[in-house]
């Protein structure tokens, strides 16, 4: 009986233990688990935007395969698949949609504390090229006419694309000009801009 008694006092002292540390999280479980979480916190964060946004991009064009890899160092998703037209819209619209709501479920919900870029089918890569080739091509018209050229109205994505581009040559200078949704790059010859 009395070793009964002495089992019971242990038990008990040592659950008293571990409620004690539980309560001033000590426990090495929990140690452990914040270890993990820390160290792989940006790779199951963007997992689970991953898994978040092919379920929405399949919702939305109708059960269409998906496959979606992700560049961790870059924050982006490139996502391919059959057609996704719907999902990309007109001059990508939908992609900046569908990449707004990403964000916002990744900071309202606390799995990002950092934006996320997504691109489907290489349309954003495709589209950023092309925006180049225009920019070019307008500034060596700019220079040979010598006055100045405005561009069509862009979002602020495309725009940046443009002024870094264009920011290499002395021979010309970008500036946007008007309110959303007529913001637009208006480039001129460096003489002109003084």
């Amino acid at each position: 009986m009395e070793q009964d008694k002495n089992m019971k006092d242990a038990v008990s002292s040592f659950v008293e233990s571990l409620e004690e540390e539980q309560r001033e999280d000590k426990l090495i479980e929990n140690s452990l688990k914040k270890e993990t979480v820390a160290l792989d916190e940006n790779i199951s964060g963007m997992e689970t935007i991953a898994k978040k946004l092919k379920k929405l991009i399949r919702l939305i064009c109708l059960g269409e395969d998906v496959s979606i890899s992700t560049d961790i160092k870059e924050s982006k998703f490139s996502i391919q698949g059959g057609d996704l037209s719907v999902a990309i819209g007109r001059n990508g619209r939908n992609i900046a949609a569908l990449e707004y709501i990403i964000n916002l479920i990744g900071k309202r919900k606390k799995i990002l504390d950092y934006r996320v870029t997504i691109d489907i089918k290489d349309y954003r890569k495709n589209r950023i090229n092309k925006i180049k080739k225009i920019a070019m091509e307008m500034a060596d018209k700019a220079i040979k006419e010598g006055r100045k050229i405005a561009l069509k109205p862009m979002c602020a994505y495309e725009r940046k694309v443009i002024h870094d581009a264009l920011a290499k040559f002395k021979k010309v200078t970008t500036k946007s000009m008007h309110e959303e949704p007529d913001r637009r790059i208006i480039i001129y010859p460096a003489r002109e801009a003084k």
